[in-house]
């Protein structure tokens, strides 16, 4: 049998240390993008000097956590004196590797963050707002109402709906509105108003996990490119998709799953915990996620399921509807991944503090 990797790494970022609070705040705030992303099983942060815990003591936290390797970063931009020499002393690299891999732990040693286009990006986006001028970025064209043509036939579209639907809205809350909005808009159906079941907490928790910089899980690639990444990594978050993963169909042949069901299986393996999962296709992705929560195995932070078809459709959102976890679900047969998209498009936008139509 092949075995599934699991995600067994641990990642440490070293920063230098400060009395003031400003420098731990930063590296904590990077430290816990890089968790929300879940490529790391665990991730710390050390100080040279000033701060707590040490170099040496954040790596014998993270051998605590039954990780396999630990990687060692140095928030560090440029190469030196405290990158070539001091933290390498400070981890008692010759002294520690040894007796690590007698545990059956390899320690790495990384470099510092370097020339990189990324940081040019972000360095002339500092110098354009110091110098008052506004930063835009052709790829984070917001939305529809972004352009000001197109914002017209949005309010007009949305006065229209509000008609149509206006009894319907009515009964939902402020915040469940624009995302009921927003999925007729996206159908041109008002029949979704009447199919779209919003837990309580589920806006909320979603804008929060947004905000917070959650990973986004989708069930197939179609949901995936329906997201505008650009304006979801301004939270730093990313998406994923596992269908195309080797690992999946390795894992579907293995234990006999669909593809759909093997692909949330690896997401879950990889870490799902105050994540977002959206599902706009395939009723065995949510029958696993739903099954996997039952065993405690998982707990994201919202669930958008909304799969179309005949077969398990209907009752697999009926099995998330019993979830202790905030979902967003439509009734019956009735979905699909514009759903889906539609949906999480909706609270991406409340995240940015704006609104749709």
């Amino acid at each position: 049998m092949t075995k599934i990797p699991n995600n067994d790494m641990g990642l440490i970022l070293i920063g230098h240390g400060s009395k003031l609070p400003h420098n731990r705040e930063n590296l904590e705030k990077i430290a816990n993008m890089l968790r929300n992303r879940g490529k790391f099983k665990i991730v710390e942060i050390a100080f040279m000097v000033r701060d707590t815990p040490t170099v040496n003591e954040a790596v014998d936290i993270v051998t605590e956590k039954g990780i396999s390797k630990i990687v060692l970063i140095p928030a560090f931009l440029a190469p030196g004196i405290h990158t070539t020499e001091d933290i390498p002393s400070l981890i008692g690299m010759k002294e520690k590797e040894p007796n690590l891999k007698a545990k059956g732990i390899e320690l790495v040693y990384g470099e510092p963050i370097g020339s990189d286009e990324r940081i040019a990006e972000i360095l002339e986006e500092k110098a354009l707002k110091a110098l008052g001028q506004e930063v835009k970025k052709d790829v984070e064209v917001m939305d529809a109402y972004s352009v000001s043509a197109a914002g017209k036939i949005v309010d007009q579209s949305m006065m229209l709906i509000r008609q149509a639907i206006g009894d319907d809205l009515a009964k939902l809350s402020k915040d469940k509105i624009s995302i009921v909005e927003r999925v007729v808009h996206t159908t041109a159906d008002p029949e979704f108003a009447k199919l779209l079941v919003i837990s309580d907490d589920a806006v909320k928790a979603g804008v929060e996990a947004i905000k917070a910089g959650a990973k986004v899980v989708t069930d197939v690639k179609m949901v995936k490119a329906g997201i505008n990444e650009a304006r979801l990594k301004k939270f730093g978050s990313q998406i994923y998709t596992y269908m195309n993963d080797e690992r999946t169909i390795i894992l579907a042949k293995e234990e006999g799953l669909t593809r759909s069901a093997s692909a949330m299986r690896l997401a879950i393996k990889d870490n799902l915990d105050g994540a977002i999962v959206l599902v706009g296709n395939a009723p065995t992705a949510v029958f696993e996620l739903t099954n996997q929560i039952n065993a405690g195995k998982v707990k994201p932070a919202l669930i958008v399921a909304v799969p179309v078809g005949f077969v398990g459709a209907t009752e697999s959102k009926e099995a998330v509807e019993k979830l202790p976890i905030p979902y967003v679900i439509t009734r019956g047969r009735r979905g699909g991944s514009t759903i889906a998209v539609s949906i999480f498009n909706a609270l991406l936008t409340l995240a940015e503090g704006k609104l749709y139509g």
